[in-house]
């Protein structure tokens, strides 16, 4: 059907380049103008583009300028088109040479902008793609470790025929040939001490001359050791073992690295040997990293069954140390039966959220579990906290038939899970061995976790299935436990409904003791190449007769193959001869008389060709595009059989033109046959069955053909991310909505997460992966997975207004490749921006190949409309997937008391920063009622910005009024947040009592209750945070008062409202306090003490690319208002450093550190930045804001920054510079922390 008309005004962009302005743009919009010969890209060879084509097509050479990551920001916007009509191909209302002339006008400025835009945006891109590829895995396994044994016990489970099962199943893999030897060496004294005590140290110096008798009376008065001449000396071999890696991980001398080693190490404390341990390998190899290497942060993961306290009392008030520990708890039936080894444990002081416990509390724990853990928990909160090293406390006694871990785990988990950290740290990981007691089982734990190590592919688990009720009530404990600490973890909805799945509730009920199989035996492919890729320079015949600045144009292919070829990637794969597809294979998925059409447009002539294609949706034909499309679809057909037939492991496939929009008998959005589609059919037609496929589709519009021909069929899964804006976005309509799930046996075999909006980055794709993509692809198990992968959501693409990275691609691909046996082939939709795709191909190649993902950095959480459209599509498919089920904590006790919830910015990562944030929401006490009433003056803190608050307090739900006579006890989170909590009125009149100390230490001083959810699993007391200078306790009389100050919150609002703006100057930062923060310190002046409040910064922000250089002049805090002449509360403006001019100045938007071309900024026009005053002398600082939108300003009385628009202080890196050089010219040295 033809498109209706398409408005443009005289200057507006071409319609396919934009979407802003609250319009959707449309991707491909014909503008009529006078025929053009196209571009000949038929003489184009192979990787060869035109020299002078530039990023996006257009006409300068292209400029590969990188920038730092942090500065990114999103396309410029663009409101100037005006739409009506809404559908592609629509024509221009003006004459053809006119409308040829004005659009040569607007390519010239458009190409101008264009690549101006996109250098900013790649300038400084740093993905490591021309560094040399580290390689190797490093082993280190010293037969001297054997030599010693329990003297008093021959069966004692520790015991040298572990390391002797080890050496055999590594001998008969071939593994040990395959690594890098390291020879064992002994830890010094001083790097025993990071951890250690001397005294301990020396103590078990000693036991290498006692004899049986004196070894067994001091073994005795610690928990489950034995001690043997030669333990001492074994213990620091062991340690000097992991240390010995280390140097040659952060050496660069190898990727990745394993110790075979025993004694084990996690238990052993300061000065306590216990469970088998002597000294605590892994956090000396912690402390040494960070002390001799300079590593800031890093991530121990402790898989072991047993809980690491010995780990965690080591740093648990450590936030450069993030611990994640999973292990049997069984309510603190299992040992060490410590309540620290709960979930509700979480770190104290700075380290408050940096411990992670995941409790399992049945045995017979499955993959699936774990999995489930690594996904929803670890893998979310380290991507926040960037570790730089992994360390794994490898235990393997979590396998099936370990006597003492009584869990059903398998070798071919331990793999994924060692795949998965892989993707951490640049793949700078260290697996240091623990427990595991069953020698078959630990042999083949330690195999499976080397071999991927390695880089071999990860083998299908036979039954992965979902998490148990019981695992997926402990991580809803963990995630509820954690949610104030780390950003990524907000949710958005998904758990405030209770799951109604009454069909399904048999299924989950608690089944028996679970009897494991024995273990299956793992097969591990020898592949003679390891990526294959498949490329024709033919498919560039396929161009658009009529514009030749159409997005989907022939480069697109080229110049990824050239950027792959400078890579040297393109020789590192095995390249594969194309074909046209078969009318047999196409027919799989299309109608004949769909294809005889097309191939009737072989011999049409140009304006039978125009009209053909103008009767599809965005669709242009040349008498080339039918043989192009077969091309591109046989080629991807080949890469199936190859990667089915065991020659290469997985796959690209460079192909154009693109697929997934096409229909059983139509095309559509440039696409003529489905490939991904097609090639899907033909993968089960030579495997001779059903075989499972996963689809997924991160191009950045919805493949409505992929999804229409699969949506009856339950042996494909279909899962895409995309565009959707309310069903505005291409291709418009319903069909990419979360509810659509598929017919009859297809009906939860298609997924669809709804992006209703742009900027979409790497933080939301990976919420998206963690939350919803990986828990139901592990659930289905694929055989094979192929993605659509479109990089039109990349950075800088014209048509996806999306902020995906390089990097962001690397890891999404890197995280789909543990399934299906590593059998993944990436096939190329979209994507219009040159560089953009060529970059994000080759990230993804490189990953494909083996290559760790680089590094990522996220600059900010997801944003909480991108939560939200993943939580619903999470609500509506959790009837469809157990793995989607989540348990709601407060409905599995009888009793729950009320829990406050204080959204938290997550603490620094490196001793010293500046600390989190934390706000509150929930219900306080109204003291005339007794009642619990909402606490409407506190403002919840969303995903993507927190504001700078101080804390109110709360009282427990469903108390009496009279309950409140009583004494109560003060309960303070470690970031300042201070909460009342009174259970009861016994407990209250009698005042209260430490709940519990650390591993070493006693509380002293006032009491403290760490805040926590105490609702979940074992409904325990949480562990009390020993900080010293706690808050007395405050009488009910005076805390009825407090409440009762705080309700008259909203009345001041209201009155606020009615002061002119000028008398108002509400949210200026210049010096004063909200009046939240008045009214707290009013509420609290009558205490029998002073109490202090601090306002925690934000520890990013938004508008920090606003922050400009340093005026050359340098900064003067004696500088008086620029209008009034004031002395003190004076600011400076960090983006002009001094009057606008009215206009003169910076904009606020363009990257820091880098002047946009053109720009004359006031501080090279004076010598000397000017300043203005604060709101409380004459508010020129203000009105300077006001004028010119500039965010970000700098005290000059106590060096904070206030942000405008985020309403909030900031404390960041960004702002270092600016303000070291105000405390040089006010104290004439430089700030004693500038971290």
């Amino acid at each position: 059907m033809r498109s209706k008309a398409l408005f443009v005004r005289p200057h507006a962009k071409l319609p396919f380049l934009s979407s802003r302005g609250g319009v959707t743009l449309l991707r491909g919009a014909v503008l009529q103008q006078a025929p053009q010969a196209p571009a000949a890209p038929q003489n184009l060879v192979r990787g060869e583009v035109s020299p002078t084509m530039t990023s996006t097509g257009q006409n300068s050479t292209t400029t590969r300028q990188r920038r730092s990551r942090h500065n990114l920001r999103s396309p410029p916007q663009d409101s100037s088109v005006t739409l009506r009509g809404t559908s592609k191909g629509a024509e221009l209302r003006s004459s053809p040479k006119l409308a040829e002339f004005k659009k040569k006008g607007r390519m010239k400025k458009l190409s101008q902008a264009a690549e101006q835009d996109l250098i900013v945006e790649l300038q400084g891109l740093d993905l490591n793609l021309e560094a040399k590829t580290l390689s190797g895995t490093g082993l280190v396994f010293d037969e001297q470790l054997n030599e010693f044994h329990c003297l008093w016990d021959d069966s004692f489970p520790e015991c040298p025929e572990r390391l002797h099962a080890i050496k055999e199943q590594l001998i008969q893999e071939g593994l040990l040939d395959r690594c890098v030897s390291f020879q064992a060496r002994f830890a010094e004294k001083e790097e025993l001490m990071l951890v250690h005590s001397l005294e301990y140290i020396d103590l078990m110096e000693t036991t290498q001359y006692m004899n049986e008798g004196e070894l067994r009376i001091l073994a005795d008065t610690y928990d489950s050791v034995y001690l043997h001449p030669n333990s001492y000396t074994c213990a620091c071999l062991a340690s000097g073992s992991v240390l010995r890696l280390v140097d040659a991980v952060l050496g660069a001398e190898i990727r990745n690295g394993m110790a075979i080693i025993r004694p084990p190490g996690h238990h052993a404390q300061h000065s306590l040997m216990d469970g088998y341990c002597m000294f605590n390998h892994v956090a000396v190899a912690a402390r040494y990293a960070q002390q001799k290497h300079g590593i800031q942060r890093v991530l121990i993961v402790d898989w072991d069954v047993h809980h690491g306290q010995g780990t965690q009392f080591t740093f648990d008030q450590d936030p450069s140390v993030l611990y994640f520990s999973i292990h049997r708890y069984e309510q603190g039936r299992f040992w060490p039966h410590l309540k620290a080894s709960n979930w509700s444990t979480t770190g104290f002081g700075q380290g408050q959220g940096y411990t992670i416990n995941v409790p399992w509390n049945k045995v017979g724990m499955r993959d699936a579990d774990y999995i489930a853990a690594f996904l929803q928990v670890l893998l979310p909160v380290a991507f926040e906290f960037q570790p730089q090293l992994v360390l794994v406390a490898a235990g393997f006694d979590a396998l099936q038939g370990d006597p003492k871990g009584e869990m059903a785990a398998t070798p071919a988990g331990f793999a994924q899970l060692t795949h998965l950290l892989m993707g951490l740290a640049g793949g700078r990981l260290i697996l240091s061995l623990e427990g595991g007691y069953n020698l078959h089982s630990l042999a083949e734990g330690v195999s499976a976790s080397l071999h991927t190590l390695l880089g071999d592919p990860c083998p299908m688990l036979e039954s992965p299935g979902a998490p148990c009720p019981s695992a997926q009530l402990s991580l809803s404990c963990v995630l509820e436990a954690l949610e104030p600490f780390w950003e990524i973890l907000v949710r958005s909805g998904e758990t405030l409904e209770e799951d109604n799945m009454e069909g399904d509730n048999a299924e989950e009920e608690e089944e028996g003791p679970w009897q494991p199989p024995a273990l299956p035996i793992l097969t591990w492919p020898v592949l003679q190449a390891r990526t294959g890729l498949v490329y024709d320079q033919q498919m560039m015949g396929h161009y658009n007769l009529w514009d030749n600045h159409h997005p989907e144009m022939p480069q697109r292919i080229s110049q990824i193959m050239c950027r792959l070829e400078e890579l040297g990637l393109a020789e590192r794969c095995f390249l594969l001869p194309a074909r046209p597809a078969t009318d047999a294979e196409l027919l799989t998925c299309h109608s004949a008389e769909y294809v005889g059409r097309l191939r009737a447009t072989e011999k049409m002539k140009t304006r039978e060709l125009h009209c053909e294609g103008a009767s599809f949706d965005s669709i242009y034909i040349c008498p080339s595009t039918f043989a192009c499309a077969k091309l591109a679809t046989g080629a991807t057909c080949c890469l199936v059989e190859a990667v089915l037939a065991g020659e290469v492991l997985n796959g690209v496939a460079v192909v154009r033109p693109p697929g997934h929009h096409a229909e059983q008998d139509a095309a559509c959005g440039f696409c003529f046959f489905n490939t991904v589609a097609v090639a899907a059919r033909h993968a089960q037609a030579i495997s001779g069955h059903a075989l499972r496929i996963l689809i997924v589709d991160w191009d950045i519009h919805h493949g409505n053909g992929t999804q229409h021909i699969f949506e009856e069929d339950p042996s494909i899964l279909y899962i895409s991310l995309h565009r959707y804006d309310h069903g505005t976005f291409f291709p418009m309509g319903n069909e990419g909505a979360s509810n659509q799930v598929g017919w009859a046996a297809g009906a939860g075999f298609t997924v669809n997460v709804a992006w209703n909006g742009p900027r979409m980055g790497d933080a939301e794709y990976l919420a998206a992966w963690h939350r919803l993509v990986l828990p139901i692809a592990y659930e289905f198990n694929p055989e094979l997975v192929l993605v659509s992968a479109g990089f039109d959501a990349a950075r800088g693409d014209p048509l996806g207004g999306c902020q995906v990275s390089p990097e962001g691609y690397a890891h999404l691909t890197h995280l789909l490749m543990g399934l299906a046996g590593g059998h993944i082939i990436l096939i190329l939709e979209g994507g219009y921006n040159l560089t953009s795709i060529s970059e994000s191909m080759a990230a993804c190649t490189r990953t494909l190949l083996g290559d760790p993902p680089p590094l990522l950095t996220l600059p900010r959480p997801p944003l909480s409309g991108a939560l939200a459209s993943v939580a619903e599509t999470i609500q509506v498919h959790r009837r469809y997937w157990r793995s989607l089920r989540v348990t709601k904590v407060e409905d599995k006790e009888g009793s729950s008391s009320s829990k406050l919830i204080t959204k938290e910015a997550r603490q620094p990562t490196s001793p010293g920063s500046a600390e989190g944030l934390t706000t509150l929401e929930g219900n306080i006490l109204d003291a005339s009622t007794g009642k619990a009433i909402s606490a409407s003056s506190v403002q919840e803190s969303t995903p993507t910005q927190v504001k700078s608050e101080t804390v109110v307090v709360e009282l427990t739900q469903n108390q009496s009024s009279e309950a409140v006579t009583g004494e109560v006890t003060l309960d303070q989170t470690t970031s300042k947040a201070a909460t009342l909590d009174q259970t009861t009125l016994e407990a209250a009149t009698e005042g209260s009592t430490p709940n519990q100390t650390t591993s070493e230490e006693a509380v002293e001083g006032a009491e403290l209750t760490q805040t926590h959810p105490t609702s979940c699993a074992d409904n325990q007391i949480p562990p009390s945070s020993p900080v010293p200078g706690a808050i007395p306790p405050i009488s009910p009389r005076k805390l009825t008062g407090i409440l009762r100050t705080l309700e008259l919150g909203k009345a001041q609002e209201a009155a606020e409202s009615q002061i002119p703006e000028d008398e108002r100057l509400l949210g200026e930062a210049v010096g004063g306090q909200d009046m939240d923060d008045l009214v707290m310190m009013q509420a609290f002046g009558d205490t029998d003490q002073a109490l202090f409040y601090a306002v925690t910064p934000l520890p990013w922000c938004p508008h920090l690319v606003a922050v400009c250089p340093i005026p050359e002049a340098g900064l003067d805090v004696t500088q008086p208002c620029q209008d009034c002449g004031a002395l003190e509360e004076n600011w400076v403006c960090l983006s002009c450093y001094e009057v606008c001019n009215r206009g003169r100045g910076w904009s606020g938007s363009w990257p820091r550190n880098k002047p946009k071309v053109g720009a004359d900024p006031c501080w090279k026009l004076t010598p000397q930045p000017q300043v203005y005053c604060s709101r409380y002398i004459s508010a020129h600082m203000l009105q300077h804001h006001e004028g010119s939108g500039h965010p970000l300003v700098l005290s000059y009385v106590d060096l904070s920054t206030w942000c405008y628009q985020c309403q909030a202080y900031v404390h960041h890196q960004a702002l270092l510079d600016a303000k070291n050089v105000a405390h040089q010219n006010k104290f004439g040295e430089d700030m004693p922390h500038s971290h």
